[in-house]
């Protein structure tokens, strides 16, 4: 396969989440982290899951990724079973999990090992095409504790793209980063998944960034994690998150998630 062939943007997945249902067994009893969730995501879909600590959302986002089974029912990724972690589907978590001994380039690189096909030589092509991607072409040779806490999530984010995963899952990535990198990095994975149009399901308790990023949020209740509503966003991009219509939806979307009881949990 030629570096070309590999870069071709490819026709994401379709998942189907067909009554799951999950529970955890804690010193205090039995946890229904998940119960009876059902959801279509379509392909190139970018889609957040929103609601306060505790209402699943995560667990649905392992489920998928193959990190945990459900209970009952079943997800579907192209029509087949999801029973185990698949390079069909890649995770980028609130932690960078970086290796500290190798550099930005040897961190990305590491990550197409999954792709057993690409030669050292054409690893590193396809490693410096998505450095560049993510504007770190100018560190490509820089140690991980020389970046700052927005550039490790850029190279976290180049280590998931790089194997082209049809799914990209996000459980909170910009979480633990200031407000002004958070602002910089929503405008740059706009920009990467219109370039890519890769499906993406994207875990938040954050309301505008949810409304921000997602072609439709979907909120969750706690205690048992069930889906409540869904909103489609209708706005054109690249959005900008202090703009006044996306305030307009992040105020919609938190007053129904107060409406079930999650509203102090949750960012607006």
């Amino acid at each position: 396969m030629t570096l070309v062939e590999e870069l071709q943007p490819i026709t994401p997945s379709k998942l189907v989440v067909d009554h799951v249902s999950k529970e955890f067994r804690t010193g205090r009893g039995v946890v229904k982290a998940l119960d009876d969730v059902s959801l279509n995501i379509a392909e190139a879909e970018f889609v957040c899951l929103v609601g306060a600590s505790g209402c699943g959302k995560s667990t649905l986002l392992n489920i998928i990724a193959g990190l945990e089974q459900p209970d009952s029912g079943q997800i579907l990724a192209d029509g087949k079973p999801i029973s185990e972690p698949g390079r069909d589907r890649m995770v980028m978590f609130q932690e960078h999990a970086l290796f500290p001994w190798l550099d930005v380039t040897g961190n990305v690189m590491f990550g197409l090992k999954l792709k057993p096909n690409l030669n050292n030589a054409e690893r590193r092509d396809v490693a410096r095409f998505y450095i560049k991607l993510v504007g770190l072409e100018r560190f490509a040779s820089s140690n991980i504790h020389e970046l700052s806490g927005g550039m490790k999530q850029r190279v976290a984010l180049a280590r998931a793209l790089a194997p082209n995963p049809r799914v990209l899952l996000m459980d909170e990535p910009f979480a633990a980063l200031d407000a002004l990198t958070r602002e910089q990095l929503y405008g740059d994975i706009q920009t990467i998944w219109q370039a890519r149009k890769k499906t993406i399901v994207f875990v938040t308790h954050n309301v505008r960034e949810a409304a921000c990023l997602g072609n439709r949020v979907v909120l969750f209740s706690p205690h048992p994690g069930r889906i409540r509503e869904e909103f489609k966003i209708e706005l054109d991009r690249p959005r900008d998150i202090n703009s006044v219509e996306l305030a307009e939806y992040s105020t919609e979307i938190t007053r129904a998630l107060k409406g079930y009881g999650t509203g102090e949990e949750v960012a607006e």
